[in-house]
């Protein structure tokens, strides 16, 4: 029985001589098609099957070679491409969205304009522009409500030093817009200014209304489009000046992957009754750069643009900063 052992043990080497290492595939179809030689995932576990009998290192010699599948990620790869995708559509849809003044999107932009040179002292002007947009539906209508109530630093221009701070002017716009417009939209609505400043140096002490409208293209990747409105006070202290004052404020967007996209959405004044020709124009010109992400679950579209201003009064700004953080709530 002893003299046995001594022979068992040599078959046991002699086995493990021509037995392989496993081969580790990842049974993506892609690399086990290749790998395996077959020619569609229909040939796949055939392909498996033979490859477990490899020809071994040793000539003229078969050997058991173990397959060990470590299971496709292919799923996993192509679930991830279409969340990936899906979420750059949706970010590229609600960047549209929010580039049209007149969608029917809920949102609370907060936009803070820095206004630098100010003045012969060069002072600086810091006005928050709390925003909130509801719209809602009416028929065939969409009614589109923009508020906008101004936290404003304003120093004194004569000064080196010194200025006011607190809420200015609130001012409300209402439009109206089909609900069932195509690539060319537009919206028409009161505006109204009224007079709730908390000093007399941050508003203008009347209320003012006039016709405001909006008028843009949505085409390829672009927005391209201009709001405007024109008020006249019709009331408040005697003592302050009458109001004739209009707004304009052309966009220009170009939207690009993953929510990002350029845009220009300067806004242009005229002062109608300023006293001197050239204060009647502010007419700033540039740009700049936004992106639509999310905090935790909340969309939000964040945005920086620099202007130049080409014309302004004489007290007026060089050039301004505007930043915006926008909270979507997409229905």
């Amino acid at each position: 029985m002893l003299r046995i052992v001594p022979f068992i043990v040599a078959l046991l080497f002699a086995a493990c001589a021509v037995v392989e290492p496993p081969v580790l595939y990842d049974v993506g179809p892609e690399l086990v098609l290749d790998d395996l030689g077959a020619e569609s995932e229909g040939e796949l576990e055939e392909a498996i099957l033979v490859a477990s009998l490899r020809p071994a290192p040793m000539a003229g010699k078969w050997a058991f070679n173990p397959v060990i599948l470590l299971g496709s990620n292919k799923d996993a790869a192509d679930a991830d491409a279409e969340k990936s995708a899906a979420k750059s559509v949706d970010d590229s849809a609600l960047a549209r969205q929010v580039q049209n003044p007149i969608s029917n999107l809920i949102s609370l932009p907060i936009q803070n304009n820095i206004s630098f040179g100010l003045g012969s002292h060069d002072r600086v002007q810091n006005v928050t522009n709390i925003q909130p947009v509801y719209p809602f539906n009416v028929g065939d209508w969409n009614i589109i409500t923009r508020t906008i109530a101004p936290l404003i630093y304003q120093p004194y221009v004569a000064q080196k030093s010194g200025g006011d701070y607190g809420l200015g002017d609130i001012n409300f716009t209402a439009f109206f817009s089909p609900a069932d417009s195509t690539k060319v939209t537009w919206g028409l609505g009161p505006v109204l200014s009224m007079p709730t400043a908390t000093k007399d140096t941050l508003g203008s002490r009347k209320w003012s209304a006039g016709p405001s409208g909006v008028v843009l293209v949505m085409t390829g990747h672009w927005v391209i489009g201009c709001l405007a409105n024109n008020v006249w006070s019709y009331a408040g202290s005697s003592s302050a000046d009458s109001v004739n004052q209009m707004l304009i404020q052309y966009f220009v967007n170009y939207n690009l992957d993953d929510g990002w996209y350029l845009t220009s959405t300067p806004i242009l004044t005229a002062n109608w009754k300023a006293e001197k020709g050239g204060d009647i124009w502010t007419v700033p010109v540039g740009g700049g750069v936004g992106k639509i992400f999310k905090i935790g679950k909340q969309p939000v579209n964040a945005q920086i643009q620099a202007f130049y201003m080409a014309n302004s009064p004489s007290v007026g700004p060089n050039w301004q900063l505007r930043l915006q953080l926008q909270f979507l709530f997409p229905k």
